[in-house]
């Protein structure tokens, strides 16, 4: 490329005299010095090429470094003399990077010396070109490389930055430096319910509610029993404290936690009754009676007992029906161990657990002791397997639960009402036919007995019970069960297809 001579800021005066006595480019240079020596003039206002400030570009297409190429492609400069003296006001804004000093070379005038800038105190700086700028390809090279250096380092601190904040958060978190959260809740209110609520009837009735443990010598049981007087008596249910034999053992634990042992006073099988005592005990809390009579369909209930073995345990629902005839039991094979019952029918859950326990009307009075359930298979009993509850539970009514419990305890036995006669059990028409055999091959009606009395004789069919329709001898057991000894009962009798009132006054016989 050829080479040019660097263009001057301004003409040089034809005579020798730089305009307005300023020093002239081609003035002798003096000795040149160190960039780190040079001192800018003082009281100049043009930048310092230090800075990298290039000139304006609306001032004329920046100069060449002193004995260099130029930067841009640009015409041959004009000789200086052909150019006019620019005025000195407008030299600062046309001032471009002094030219350095040096021997001929490229770039040095012809003939002489190199370029020297002026003397330190003048109105041109002292080139330094350790600061000068470089060349524009490079410059866009280094601005783009810078840039994705910024791009890259503004990345990393961002992730640096987030990472670091996460886990400072994490760990204040976990820490529970940072503020706890509250949720809000209500206050403190009274334990106090309203004495006809569930919660009020159960806070009155569980005090005088029990657990009953029993071991034997082959088996093992858990039920419920309630308190019925300050002596300790406790009712429950015959086949909980069966499997306790004449040996076995039997431990009663009351609702505050408190334990004590217990035996057996006496039991019915046929009933599915038994009363055990404690001794020993003090602040027991007996539960009131109610009267089953007086208990409607519809009624609000509340069963108590310990389902599973989960003491304690509150259950509600109604009274879903009355005078539900149902036989228990019947595990023996000989009929020894049914149990014969005109029951109340809940909805309240009865579970295996909750045999012997109570059912209390609104007012915490028993009305029945919980039994037997109806379970989804073909079991009945509450011992039997694992059924749970459908809404099909049973309880014997308190009126006669009272009457067994105060025969049981006063002579160890109960009685049971009877009509004197042998039923045929396989009679498969509606009513309870009189057999026409007695069980040892003799009468089926006894002689002397309340159905002879009555003029009841074999292949009779009776079809109700005080008015009450019939369909077995199962029922019509059950019936006579329901009422005591001496009562008077109301029976229809059909013979030869026609039927007949008759009138008989229950005897007795005692029970096992």
């Amino acid at each position: 490329m050829q080479q040019t001579r660097p263009r001057p800021l301004h003409a040089p005066d034809p005579y020798g005299t730089p305009p307005y006595g300023e020093p002239g480019p081609w003035a002798p240079a003096p000795p040149v010095q160190h960039p780190a020596a040079a001192t800018p003039a003082q009281g100049t206002a043009m930048p310092s090429p230090a800075h990298g400030t290039p000139m304006p570009p609306e001032h004329g297409t920046p100069l060449p470094y002193a004995g260099g190429p130029m930067t841009h492609a640009a015409p041959y400069a004009p000789h200086p003399a052909d150019q006019a003296p620019v005025p000195v006001e407008q030299q600062a804004h046309h001032a471009a990077p002094p030219l350095t000093g040096g021997s001929a070379g490229p770039g040095t005038a012809p003939g002489g010396p190199g370029l020297n800038p002026p003397p330190p105190g003048g109105p041109w700086q002292r080139y330094d070109p350790w600061n000068a700028p470089a060349p524009a390809g490079e410059q866009r090279r280094g601005t783009k490389r810078g840039r994705r250096l910024l791009v890259a380092w503004t990345a990393m601190v961002a992730l640096v930055a987030g990472g670091i904040g996460g886990f400072v958060g994490t760990y204040l978190e976990r820490d529970g430096s940072s503020a706890d959260v509250e949720l809000p809740q209500a206050g403190a209110e009274s334990v106090k319910r309203d004495p006809g609520s569930i919660a009020g009837i159960a806070a009155r009735a569980l005090p005088g509610v029990v657990t009953i443990h029993v071991s034997g010598s082959d088996a093992q049981d858990t039920g419920t029993g309630f308190v019925l007087d300050s002596q300790g008596h406790i009712l429950t249910n015959n086949h909980v404290v069966e499997p306790a034999g004449s040996s076995g053992d039997i431990s009663v634990t009351f609702s505050g936690g408190e334990t004590a042992k217990a035996e057996v006073i006496g039991h019915d099988s046929g009933y599915d009754l038994a009363v055990v005592k404690v001794t020993g005990v003090r602040g027991l809390k007996p539960l009131a009676l109610g009267n089953s009579e007086n208990v409607q369909v519809g009624d609000p209930v509340v069963a108590i007992g310990a389902p599973f073995d989960l003491a304690n345990t509150v259950t509600s629902g109604i009274i879903s029906a009355k005078e539900r005839p149902i036989t228990a039991g019947g595990e023996k094979g000989d009929g020894s161990d049914v149990s014969y019952v005109d029951a109340l029918q809940t909805d309240a859950p009865i579970n295996p657990g909750n045999s012997g326990g109570p059912l209390v009307d609104a007012q915490g009075r028993v009305i029945g002791i919980n039994s037997a359930i109806r379970s989804a298979d073909s079991g009945s009993g509450l011992e039997g397997g694992q059924a749970g509850s459908i809404g099909l539970g049973f309880a014997i009514p308190i009126n006669q639960g009272k009457r067994v419990a105060e025969e049981l305890i006063n002579t160890g036995r109960a009685t049971h009402p009877v009509i004197g006669v042998t039923l045929d059990m396989d009679y498969a028409g509606d009513g309870a036919r009189v057999a026409t055999k007695g069980n040892n091959g003799g009468s089926p009606v006894n002689p002397g007995g309340p159905g002879a009395k009555a003029g009841i004789e074999g292949g009779d069919v009776v079809t109700a019970v005080d008015g009450a329709r019939i369909h077995s001898a199962e029922e019509l057991i059950v019936k006579i069960r329901s009422h005591r000894p001496e009562d008077h009962l109301a029976l229809t009798v059909e013979r030869d297809g026609k039927e007949r009132e008759i009138t008989l006054v229950l005897g007795s016989a005692d029970g096992s």
